[in-house]
């Protein structure tokens, strides 16, 4: 299976790429240029040299066509038309949406919410797509970024995740899982898309607040969870 992440070159992308390349997954990472995917991978497999990473560079719409799962990584105010551009290769894949609509898109501050018209970025996404057989998953919106880049260290955090196809989010989960230390926890359908993204500029508060890049989320007392 292949993983593109679309918007890779990014410190969360690219976080997340290198993250489940570590974990023996094949990568691509996708960017608006060719050319910065191909410096950013090359880049990283310099600095992970002691690891074999399976990762490779393309433009985002060669990323999309190429992956059999995309997860999407982009500002809010790239959202739209990178979806968009990538429209054409999304039919009947799984693509996960880490967008968290910040304020930040519009001059704001990093811990204050945008509300947006689809109740949510990844209903955006999923409308965007509407009649491709996509099935859109909000993934990775709590996971920050420090957490990402803290190599080898484990990840302290649980990833929430939310959609309306039980097998698609099965598969999404498989793949999360493969970061050591995260815990995928679904949450049920798309629309619990809009309290998950929410909870990220809580999280950027409470770093701002504690002088931490390290705030995470855990989700404790559910039996089925402790089962696993």
């Amino acid at each position: 299976m292949i993983v593109s992440v679309i918007g890779g070159t990014g410190p969360q992308g690219l976080g997340i790429a290198e993250r489940l390349a570590i974990a023996g997954v094949e990568v691509i990472v996708g960017s608006r240029k060719e050319e910065k995917a191909l410096d950013v991978v090359a880049k990283a497999k310099e600095e992970l040299a002691d690891y074999d990473l399976n990762m490779v560079g393309m433009a985002n719409e060669d990323a999309a066509k190429a992956g059999d799962v995309l997860i999407l990584t982009v500002p809010l105010a790239a959202q739209k038309p990178t979806v968009e551009g990538i429209k054409e290769f999304c039919t009947d894949k799984i693509v996960m949406d880490a967008t968290v609509p910040l304020e930040t898109a519009i001059g704001g501050k990093p811990f204050r919410f945008v509300d947006l018209m689809e109740g949510s970025a990844a209903e955006r996404t999923a409308k965007i797509l509407e009649g491709t057989g996509a099935k859109v998953i909000c993934a990775f919106c709590n996971i920050s970024n420090s957490h990402l880049s803290n190599i080898p260290e484990e990840i302290d955090c649980d990833c929430l995740i939310a959609g309306d196809d039980k097998e698609a989010k099965e598969i999404a989960a498989e793949i999360i899982d493969k970061i050591p230390g995260i815990k995928t926890i679904d949450t049920g359908i798309l629309e619990k898309a809009r309290i998950i993204e929410k909870i990220t500029p809580l999280l950027i508060g409470l770093n701002i607040k504690y002088k931490s890049h390290y705030g995470g989320l855990r989700i404790t007392g559910i039996p089925a969870l402790d089962k696993d």
